[in-house]
């Protein structure tokens, strides 16, 4: 449980909901062994100003699950740990809180004992006994405010008119990852990516 990238890719599984257009045997299955992963992993582990991650995503490399594998593993794993999820709007948020309650529920049986959930869930939350929990909310920067999470996922950044103020308001509330993911598009995200990988090539 100590590495995250081992438990979601031998110790729990995710669904696909076209698993029988895909002509895959079942909806249910580990992560794919992408060679990117491990690397994406170790990079969600630095800390210090290294803790800020911007991605530009593409499907098929599956890369909100592993930020929601990521940190729902911190949050199930560390007693009172919070960690918070958002993106434009709630009905997408949900989905997110779906992906780690999935994550959850296929892991043996031995781990989910060690891990018990508390007697409340929602759609918006998916809280463990010992106090940990992940937590949706859906775009703006003011619903950040209330909350004092460990890492941030802000998802879909590119379709946030609002992303920049988002993630000044991360950097004062989180005190572990924070991390931006999106597929392509106009906006702070593209203007902002556009600039790490400037002073990165400098």
């Amino acid at each position: 449980m100590r590495d995250p990238y081992l438990w979601a890719t031998q110790y729990t599984e995710t669904y696909n909901p076209h698993w029988v257009e895909e002509k895959r045997a079942a909806p249910y299955e580990k992560f794919p062994s992408f060679e990117e992963y491990p690397h994406l992993f170790d990079l969600f582990e630095l800390l210090g100003a290294e803790r800020i991650h911007f991605f530009e995503k593409s499907r098929d490399l599956m890369l909100t699950w592993g930020c929601v594998a990521f940190l729902t593993n911190k949050a199930m794993i560390v007693p009172a740990r919070e960690v918070l999820f958002q993106t434009q709007k709630s009905e997408k948020v949900k989905q997110l809180i779906k992906y780690a309650r999935c994550l959850y529920d296929r892991q043996p049986q031995w781990l989910r004992d060690a891990f018990p959930l508390a007697r409340h869930q929602s759609d918006l939350r998916l809280n463990f006994a010992h106090g940990g929990s992940v937590i949706g909310i859906a775009g703006g920067a003011n619903q950040i405010r209330s909350y004092h999470p460990w890492g941030y996922l802000n998802d879909e950044s590119s379709f946030q008119p609002d992303a920049g103020d988002c993630y000044n308001e991360a950097l004062s509330a989180a005190a572990g990852s924070i991390i931006f993911n999106s597929s392509a598009g106009p906006g702070w995200f593209a203007d902002v990516r556009h600039d790490v990988v400037l002073n990165r090539e400098e």
